[in-house]
């Protein structure tokens, strides 16, 4: 008989599916490493119980206990699984930017959920952040998670993911594009893809209100480039640790009208029900097609699903007050 001893033993193995009406104008062949099949419907599962696992050995997350993040959902909802295989309590701090969806699929779960204004610098103490380290200060037998910093998360990517990657593309992978928030999925993939083949380039979606690509291309942190956005799940006003850029060849910006519409586009046209961050790494490989030749193999990485934007990307009339349809 077949079967997992719990839901965690889903995790990963994740397929690759070839793309064709939106990416035409591409030479090579593109395929999308299609992460919402993992239980939690996004990346964020594996390095979820990677991190769990480690905080477990290293005797920082005991029995009992309760684990606490600063997540925007998808962190949340493979920690909240794990918490629950597991036998721990979860707390998930939001910020007010992410959609109502997020919020209500953590309760259904069982996490306690707290939402913090988007607008303040991180130090802020209303951050998420700076509300994510108080509390895990205030909370008896408690981890803060910190998935930025905690290395645990490029280490499940390195372990995990790129293999996957590398096997399933027989190792003809020549392209890797992802959208990077803490770095953990673009900095593990990257670094054993090029282990494996140096001439592998990494390229990266960044959103306009973020600092990764000026940083990247400079050296220089640049707080003029901060500014609200609304493109949910990548970019940072930070520097995570998590963010190896050594293994990153370049950055593309992709504006929050873009990254919106192309999240429609690739539900209507290639039947791909994604998240934000899915639309904004389909309009950045349009934007580094002049990067690909015929005898390339793209593999672009989507991180989740479509469920957690229906309010949102989803909604016309939401679509419509911001500007981003007729």
């Amino acid at each position: 008989m077949e079967y997992a001893e719990n839901i965690l033993g889903t995790i990963g193995n994740t397929p690759l599916v070839k793309m064709n009406k939106i990416v035409e104008e591409i030479d090579a062949l593109v395929l999308a490493k299609y992460e919402t099949f993992n239980p939690g419907n996004s990346v964020k599962d594996r390095m979820a119980v990677k991190m769990v696992e480690d905080a477990e050995k290293k005797g920082w997350l005991k029995p009992g206990g309760t684990i606490i993040e600063g997540t925007s959902g998808n962190t949340g909802m493979g920690l909240a699984l794990v918490a629950i295989v597991k036998g721990y309590k979860m707390i998930c701090v939001l910020s007010d930017k992410q959609s109502k969806e997020k919020m209500d699929i953590l309760r259904a779960v069982g996490s306690e959920v707290i939402v913090c204004p988007t607008d303040v610098e991180p130090d802020d103490p209303r951050s998420y952040y700076s509300t994510s380290k108080r509390l895990a200060e205030e909370t008896p037998n408690s981890w803060y998670v910190n998935q930025y910093d905690n290395l645990a998360n490029r280490e499940a990517h390195y372990e995990t993911t790129g293999p996957e990657i590398w096997k399933q593309t027989d190792g003809k992978v020549t392209h890797f594009v992802v959208g990077v928030g803490t770095g953990g999925t673009i900095s593990g993939v990257g670094k054993y893809l090029k282990e494996k083949n140096p001439n592998i380039k990494v390229w990266g979606i960044d959103t306009y209100g973020s600092v990764f690509k000026k940083y990247h291309e400079t050296g220089v942190f640049d707080e003029k480039e901060i500014y609200p956005y609304v493109t949910e799940g990548i970019g940072e006003d930070i520097l995570p640790k998590n963010v190896d850029f050594d293994v990153i060849d370049g950055f593309t910006k992709v504006t929050d009208k873009d990254a919106a519409v192309y999240t429609q586009k690739l539900s209507k046209e290639e039947g791909f029900f994604l998240g934000n961050s899915a639309g904004a790494a389909a309009k950045g490989l349009l934007q580094l097609k002049e990067h690909f030749t015929k005898d390339d193999v793209v593999v672009v990485l989507f991180h989740d699903h479509g469920s957690r934007y229906v309010g949102k990307m989803y909604n016309n009339e939401w679509m419509k007050k911001q500007g981003y349809l007729d």
